[in-house]
């Protein structure tokens, strides 16, 4: 029934947007002679404007001189997630009073009211990030419908404050991946299986699937998720889009359902530097219901002050952890993101190469990301599984004990639902259970058996996670007693995300690749110490530049809807 009732909604306002805005119909039906190329979901102008790879920038300037309204934008953007969510389900849910909120912001610049860079713009968040108001907020599991959450989150309250205009509900990897181990990225009991526009087949990369993938569809203006481990970074760069994972503690947790308050942390997605740094600049601030947020040290002015151009290149410095990081790309990612690194430094940037971060050969996995990597070593006492299954059993019942109209109270009612709707949630392993959660409910289970105990084995793995990785990093940013600008990383790599996750340190990636079997893409990220959000921001802007002024094919392109009639699951994890 809440299909169809969607379905019906979408028809009345697609009539209503070519009744009175001559909208031309976007082809709902993708054609077999346009499979596997960018024109086989062709994105219809918004009026008379073009709002397919629009920055926030173009669309303020459109409202601005009247050739669109906050509300066309909506409607735009709906007729597009009509286009394609059969195909890569990246929304949810849609906001029933988004119309409403639209022209409520027209109303106010026709007052002359504008309260900024986001005001009308529209945008989406993850299903794990409250908002008091008709949606849902279930972190894709069907065992919170219905609950009722005491308030917004900061980070929603924050923007609505901004003016922009919330759209809907991303999907996302249920419960942002902590409750399996195996399982297929970007599935949800609640949203199904989100899928890729480059790569409908292959790991869209999440856990903030469906934030990623709409901003990189051109569903949505921008989006928050949230990471614990590689979150933001990997479905950003894995869906060619700018992703910012801000230090731990400049972003409010309060009102996100949690992982771990030690690595948790909201970021930004959008398909450009400016865009991304808008909505930072919109979220962060200190926050009385979540502690962490008092340590930030913020520049006067926020962060879009610090967007540059290529000219800055002239005078930074960045290292390559190549012994760390970068020896674990394949070489067709080497060779691509290598001569990124060579056009940055025919900019002018110094490029030093081997800057290792300390004690690599023990923090960082050879085999890929694994976040139980001291475990596999033999030491659990090193481990940051250790760390967020007990953080997860404490944090998550805490959250639940603040919601309303629920039965879920406690991590054990999680797992009891999950066994009990074994057809729907995958309580059980495999063959039992669903395919998408091949290991059943172990992620939960894990944490379950901790019993949320901080034990002695819990705070050495706590102090060996952050202060190794800390050390680590900060170490690598000086060279010869000199501080680099940066750590240039193949975020592809998910080693380099997860020692930036465990420090609580910021990272940002860059479309810079494609792959040439999948047609997937894959970044270029730099890595920083704590607070240097203003650090990366420089040095991504200017590479941005030096991307869209120089030729260059090492950039963002548009997806090739590769596969966009398969339908597996589990996604294939990389090729």
């Amino acid at each position: 029934m809440v299909k169809l009732r969607l379905i019906f909604i979408f028809h009345v306002l697609l009539q209503v947007a070519h009744a009175f805005w001559g909208f031309s119909s976007a082809d709902v039906f993708p054609l077999l002679q346009d499979a596997n190329t960018t024109a086989l979901f062709p994105m219809s102008r918004c009026g008379g404007f073009q709002l397919e790879e629009a920055t926030i920038d173009q669309m303020q300037a459109a409202m601005s001189n009247g050739s669109v309204t906050s509300t066309q934008l909506v409607l735009c953007y709906l007729e597009r997630a009509y286009q394609t969510q059969n195909y890569i389900s990246s929304i949810l849910e849609f906001n029933p009073d988004v119309i409403a909120i639209a022209q409520a912001r027209d109303h106010e610049r026709k007052q002359g009211k504008v309260r900024g860079p986001l005001h009308g713009i529209p945008f989406i968040v993850k299903d794990n990030i409250a908002t008091k108001d008709k949606m849902e907020t279930t972190a894709g599991s069907w065992a919170l419908i219905g609950s009722i959450v005491p308030r917004d989150a900061y980070v929603v309250s924050k923007l609505r404050d901004a003016g922009a205009v919330l759209f809907g509900k991303a999907s996302l990897s249920e419960w942002a991946d902590m409750r399996s181990n195996n399982y297929s990225e970007g599935y949800s009991a609640r949203g199904g299986q989100c899928r890729s526009a480059y790569n409908l087949t292959t790991n869209p990369g999440g856990s903030s699937s469906g934030s990623a993938v709409a901003v990189s569809a051109n569903v949505i203006a921008f989006a928050l998720g949230t990471e614990t481990d590689g979150s933001v970074i990997n479905p950003a760069e894995r869906n060619g889009i700018v992703g910012i994972k801000p230090t731990v503690g400049l972003t409010s947790r309060a009102g996100v359902i949690p992982e771990s308050e030690h690595q948790d942390t909201v970021g930004t997605f959008g398909r450009c530097v400016r865009d991304a740094v808008y909505a930072l600049d919109a979220i962060y601030g200190v926050d009385l219901l979540d502690n962490y947020t008092s340590a930030q040290q913020v520049p006067n002015g926020g962060y879009t002050q610090f967007m540059t151009t290529k000219g800055a290149l002239v005078n930074a410095t960045f290292g390559l952890p190549w012994q760390s990081f970068w020896v674990y790309a394949d070489e067709e990612q080497q060779n691509q993101l290598l001569e990124l690194v060579e056009l940055i430094r025919s900019a002018g940037a110094t490029i030093i190469n081997n800057t290792e971060i300390t004690d690599y050969e023990t923090i960082v996995s050879p085999t890929g990301w694994n976040w139980d990597y001291g475990s596999t070593r033999g030491y659990p006492n090193e481990s940051e599984y250790t760390v967020v299954k007990v953080d997860f059993y404490n944090n998550i019942n805490k959250y639940l004990s603040e919601l309303s109209n629920t039965n879920m109270r406690t991590i054990d009612d999680l797992v009891a639902y999950n066994y009990a709707n074994d057809g729907t949630e995958g309580g059980y392993e495999w063959p039992l259970g669903i395919p998408a959660f091949y290991s059943g409910q172990d992620g939960f289970l894990a944490s379950l058996d901790s019993k949320g105990v901080m034990d002695e084995t819990y705070f050495q793995a706590l102090e060996f996670s952050q202060t190794s990785t800390r050390n680590g990093i900060d170490d690598a940013l000086i060279v010869n007693g000199r501080k680099l600008d940066g750590l240039l990383v193949p975020p592809d790599v998910g080693q380099t995300y997860q020692i930036a996750a465990q420090a609580g340190y910021p990272m940002v990636t860059l479309p810079a690749g494609v792959r040439s079997v999948s047609g997937m893409p894959f970044g270029l990220a730099i890595m920083q110490t704590a607070w240097a959000e203003d650090k990366l921001i420089r040095w991504a802007s200017a590479i941005e530049d030096l991307q869209q002024t120089s030729g260059t094919e090492r950039k963002r392109t548009l997806p090739a809807w590769r596969g966009w009639l398969e339908r597996n699951i589990p996604v294939i994890w990389d090729f």
